[in-house]
């Protein structure tokens, strides 16, 4: 008999590793999660978040620094939780993110409110709980603001958010630093748009913001966006505004298929070491990291179905679907994905080559193209990296219930959110 295989290398190790003929989330066997609680299933390593976050605490060492979180990436109240308890702040988006990171124990003071599209209802809602910090992002949004917190009676923390037109190399859909991207004021229109808050009384300029994408590999785009934004620091500040924080965003990549981003810790050796040459070394910053602290914490559980072979191609139909795992069929995204159970044999020499694909009724519903694997049905696979942007974009398209979640804590793992049922997707729903 052939040895069982046992990949290496994975993305998420050692927190999630083979031992033996089982892939674990560290001390838990992934097979007896996905026979307790079935499939899909996501499931995440508490201990590789906080493995994560300690690279960029160790980073920060000395410094003043403020870690939030970019909730976004995964917003799954137990994950907020862990990040809370680590004294992180966070990055919102929305209302209701705002509402979710506080109902799981964030302090108010340690949360950014940032997009392009805030509502009044959103302001006030920000406004009265007290946030530390608003990122606006055009000038329209300034006056909006501003009319908001007189109403209440508020002056309200404002940060602009700075476009520096720094090309990230990612994918287009995640870039977010260019001109033709919808995000922040313009870099040339900066100093206008500082002064005009400057004179606005219900707001206060707090700071400066830049955030040029997501899933960036490499250092040169960082350099040169915080080259670009220390500039105009020194514009600004030239005119009369002071700037008490620089906030230069997240976007830090992971590994999901061989690719090398720079470790958080070694990457700020660098910026800080460019931010003190330029003068700015002791100035207060915040940082907005999402997918870094989690996508390589998590994994999504699926049992195949069913094996269609064909002509052209192989299909490993599978229960997971573009409902659970967006991403491949939103950017054509990367997850390598492997037995939990890996059976006897060599994958390379007695493998098939297959499409996995899942049960929505959509073309792109596809998790991965030419696999090698050495599968059957009832088999599970685990999808790696799948820690951000998976569940937080899930979706009930074609009235599928949202998969369960499990964190794992050394050996024990707890149930954080239940799986929907389908009358769970309907329930708000009414027949007139």
């Amino acid at each position: 008999m052939n040895a069982i295989v046992t990949p290496t290398n994975l993305p998420g190790q050692p927190h999630i590793a083979y031992l033996g003929d089982q892939l674990m989330v560290e001390g838990v066997r992934l097979s007896d999660l996905a026979r307790e609680h079935g499939t899909p299933l996501f499931v995440y390593s508490k201990a590789a978040m906080l493995s994560a976050l300690t690279a960029y605490q160790r980073g920060f060492a000395g410094r003043q620094a403020q870690i939030c979180y970019a909730m976004k990436a995964n917003s799954t109240l137990a994950v907020l939780q862990v990040f809370a308890q680590a004294g992180c702040g966070f990055d919102t988006v929305s209302g209701g993110e705002l509402a979710r990171v506080l109902a799981a124990g964030a302090d108010p003071a340690k949360v950014i409110f940032s997009g392009v599209g805030k509502t009044r209802h959103e302001m006030k809602q920000a406004l009265q709980v007290g946030i530390g910090c608003f990122n606006v992002e055009s000038e329209a949004e300034l006056d909006v603001l501003n009319d908001v917190a007189l109403q209440l009676g508020k002056q309200a923390p404002v940060s602009l958010r700075v476009n520096p037109n720094v090309d990230a190399k990612t994918h287009p859909y995640i870039s977010t630093g260019l001109k033709g991207n919808k995000f922040g004021i313009a870099h040339e229109d900066a100093l206008r748009a500082y002064r005009h808050a400057a004179h606005l009384p219900g707001l206060k300029v707090v700071g400066i913001d830049c955030h040029i994408g997501s899933q960036i590999t490499e250092t040169t785009p960082y350099l040169d966006a915080m080259d670009r934004v220390l500039d105009l620091v020194g514009e600004i500040e030239a005119a009369g505004i002071p700037i008490a924080h620089i906030d230069f965003g997240g976007g830090l990549g992971i590994n999901y298929n061989g690719d090398t981003p720079p470790e958080a810790d070694a990457l700020w050796a660098q910026l800080l070491a460019k931010l003190d040459a330029r003068g700015y070394g002791q100035r207060p910053i915040m940082i907005e990291p999402g997918r870094s602290l989690v996508g390589n914490a998590g994994v999504c559980l699926t049992e195949v179905l069913y094996l269609k072979p064909g002509e052209q191609k192989n299909f490993c139909i599978v229960d997971a679907a573009m409902n659970d795992l967006p991403r491949p069929a939103m950017y054509q995204a990367f997850h390598q994905i492997v037995p939990v159970t890996p059976r006897a044999g060599s994958a390379n020499a007695d493998g098939t080559l297959y499409d996995i694909v899942g049960p929505v009724c959509e073309s792109g519903d596809w998790l991965g193209r030419d696999r090698q694997l050495l599968v059957q049905a009832g088999d599970t696979l685990a999808v790696l990296s799948a820690g951000a942007y998976c569940m937080s974009m899930a979706s009930n398209y074609n009235t599928r219930g949202r998969a369960a979640e499990i964190l794992v804590d050394g050996t024990q793992a707890h149930l954080i959110r239940q799986r929907e049922s389908a009358f769970d997707t309907f329930a708000l729903e009414q027949l007139v």
